[in-house]
């Protein structure tokens, strides 16, 4: 089957607020992503998914920046996210680590499970899935990281939903023999 791209980026947006973060995104980055410029054609959706931002870094200082990327890292890949799971496979990689052979201690690998979790069954968490990240995170940790996977879910299905086109500068992170 042939990856066709369902709703082609936009380039420029006629909503000033849009386009003010398009120009944002490439100021501050060089570049705006195929998801971002797939999201400019609806100005709430946009503002909706980039929430993502704030949340994973509230995560992040809580739980540590590694830990909420390999949180992140197991929702894509198990959802088969080819952008997200190479966007974060390549954060991963610029760390020094193996995206394929991680070393997990205790503490993030119940992180990991818990991605894993929210992900292949996200109306039904197994109780050991969730027993075993209760026990490390407070409630206001577990709400935000609870809520940071669902966040990560719907950018993972608006990707795979309208097969938004990886990145060319991802292509190196791709997983090999992953999908699309």
């Amino acid at each position: 089957m042939t990856h066709m791209v369902r709703i082609p980026p936009a380039e420029r947006s006629d909503d000033p607020r849009v386009q003010a973060e398009l120009d944002r995104q490439r100021a501050a980055h060089g570049r705006v992503t195929n998801m971002k410029r797939t999201l400019a054609h609806s100005g709430p959706a946009l503002d909706a998914l980039m929430t993502w931002y704030p949340l994973r870094d509230a995560v992040a200082a809580r739980i540590g920046d590694r830990a909420t990327t390999l949180f992140v890292h197991a929702v894509s890949t198990e959802t088969d996210c080819l952008v997200c799971s190479t966007y974060f496979r390549r954060t991963l990689a610029e760390a020094g680590e193996d995206p394929d052979h991680l070393a997990l201690d205790a503490r993030k690998a119940a992180i990991v499970e818990y991605g894993l979790a929210l992900t292949r069954d996200h109306a039904h968490v197994p109780d050991p899935a969730y027993a075993s990240i209760a026990a490390l995170l407070d409630p206001g940790d577990l709400v935000a990281l609870t809520a940071l996977g669902g966040m990560m879910i719907a950018t993972n299905v608006f990707n795979n939903a309208l097969r938004v086109d990886l990145d060319g500068y991802l292509e190196p992170y791709r997983r090999p023999g992953g999908a699309r």
